[in-house]
């Protein structure tokens, strides 16, 4: 399966470089060559708005906006959209703002600084996207009002002290009560801070050379 390598951004009156064959479409969605031209998502990179068009074609080239293995790319460049199963398809670094760096290459690994502080390794045959994921800077914007939010699907956030201790193990008492526990809980009993949820002996633990940032 080939990939499918967005380059850099050009304007449809713009031709294609000789020896390309490809089509000039809109940054909203990217046609799937290998998929039998089915329409996908894809995610924005920063230097480039949404308005703008870019160029698909196949092959493996390095510069803004593309999609490449690790192998191909310089020590210290910047990526985001990132594989960690050969073929699956992007999976880190795709929040807003998010960026990873690839800090070295050996063998056939790569070493990866993710946006947490984690160091790992992945493989050099998978694939990511050069550059920062774009809407830099969209948490620090202010909503202004409740309903902004409610908009945006996310719901109010009821605190367990005003529950009944039926719905949650800080509820109950009379007025405003202490939680009645050494420490906070989660509403099934799981303690709340602190605790590490990650999985024991996950089969990942040998490919991750730093623990994240608290």
């Amino acid at each position: 399966m080939d990939s499918i390598v967005v380059v850099k951004v050009v304007m449809p009156e713009e031709s294609l470089p000789q020896g390309i064959e490809g089509e000039v479409i809109s940054v909203y969605t990217v046609k799937s060559i290998f998929d039998g031209m089915k329409k996908t998502y894809m995610v924005e990179s920063k230097p480039y708005a949404l308005e703008e068009a870019c160029t698909v074609w196949e092959g493996v080239l390095i510069d803004q906006k593309e999609e490449s293995t690790s192998t191909d790319m310089p020590l210290g460049t910047a990526i985001h959209n990132i594989e960690i199963t050969l073929g699956k398809g992007g999976q880190l670094a795709r929040a807003a703002g998010a960026v990873a760096k690839l800090i070295a290459k050996e063998g056939k690994s790569a070493t990866l600084k993710l946006p947490s502080g984690e160091v790992r390794l992945i493989s050099k045959n998978c694939s990511a996207t050069v550059g920062q994921v774009g809407n830099v800077g969209v948490n620090q914007k202010s909503l202004g009002r409740a309903g902004s939010k409610c908009w945006l699907g996310k719901r109010p956030v009821v605190r367990g002290v005003v529950m009944n201790p039926v719905d949650h193990p800080h509820g109950g008492g009379e007025g405003r009560a202490p939680i009645g526990r050494k420490k906070p809980t989660t509403p099934w009993g799981y303690p709340a801070l602190g605790r590490r949820s990650r999985k024991r002996n996950k089969y990942s633990d040998s490919l991750i050379l730093r623990r994240r940032s608290k």
